[in-house]
């Protein structure tokens, strides 16, 4: 499930291309010197990571609360359907839901705190606008999240959403560096790859929660049941 993880991060940076562009576009990195340039790429993008691991962390709580043998291959299941949705239905109308409704006031604050940061050139703000910028809505860190909880402790959460971080990394810090040779056209080029990818992860978690005792990629359920049960001394 990690290597899913890193390739749903390498395939949503397509979608952050996009998405993220003009906050990649407004970053107050300091280039007079590479030094320095680097120096706060690495800080923005640690920023993130952490922002996403302390998400898994949270979501790894409520998945280990689920944790009952036969209800984590369930959850599995439920989730890989969820992700298959979410890549067949346009965003146009994800976005009529509007999951996020709940924590509207919040992310509000969010958004302001993170406008407030750009208007600085410290390394303590771009290190703030990479952590804020990684608590804003967005779909696929929502299709992240599904994976995490379905891991099968808090640990692992956590892990999986340092590997989807990681994931990000390549694209993310091309289209920092790089942000004013992307053009339109081909962010939406890229981000058709999107749900092609996503609907096969779906089906990925479908099949590990149907139990084939099929090694690494379809455990039984009696396999999660000694695995959650073995203590060693």
């Amino acid at each position: 499930m990690i290597l899913g993880a890193l390739m749903l991060g390498l395939i949503s940076s397509l979608h952050c291309i996009g998405m993220c562009g003009p906050i990649a576009l407004m970053l107050p990195i300091d280039r007079s010197s590479n030094t320095k340039k680097y120096q706060q790429l690495f800080l923005y993008q640690f920023g993130r990571i952490l922002a996403y691991c302390s998400l898994g962390f949270v979501f790894g709580i409520f998945g280990k609360s689920l944790f009952l043998a036969g209800a984590q291959q369930n959850l599995s299941i439920i989730l890989g359907i969820l992700m298959i949705v979410f890549a067949l239905v346009s965003e146009k109308k994800l976005a009529r839901i509007n999951f996020s409704k709940p924590i509207q006031k919040s992310i509000q604050k969010l958004k302001t705190a993170l406008g407030k940061q750009f208007h600085k050139k410290s390394n303590t703000s771009i290190f703030t606008i990479g952590l804020l910028n990684g608590f804003l809505p967005c779909a696929l860190v929502y299709v992240a999240l599904f994976g995490a909880i379905s891991a099968q402790d808090i640990q692992g959460s956590v892990l999986y959403m340092f590997s989807y971080g990681v994931g990000t990394l390549p694209l993310m810090s091309l289209v920092v560096l790089f942000s004013n040779k992307i053009n339109q056209l081909t962010r939406g080029r890229l981000q058709k790859i999107i749900p092609i990818f996503i609907v096969l992860l779906g089906t990925l978690f479908i099949i590990r929660g149907l139990g084939l005792s099929i090694p690494f990629l379809s455990p039984s359920i009696m396999n999660l049941i000694i695995g959650a049960n073995v203590h060693c001394y």
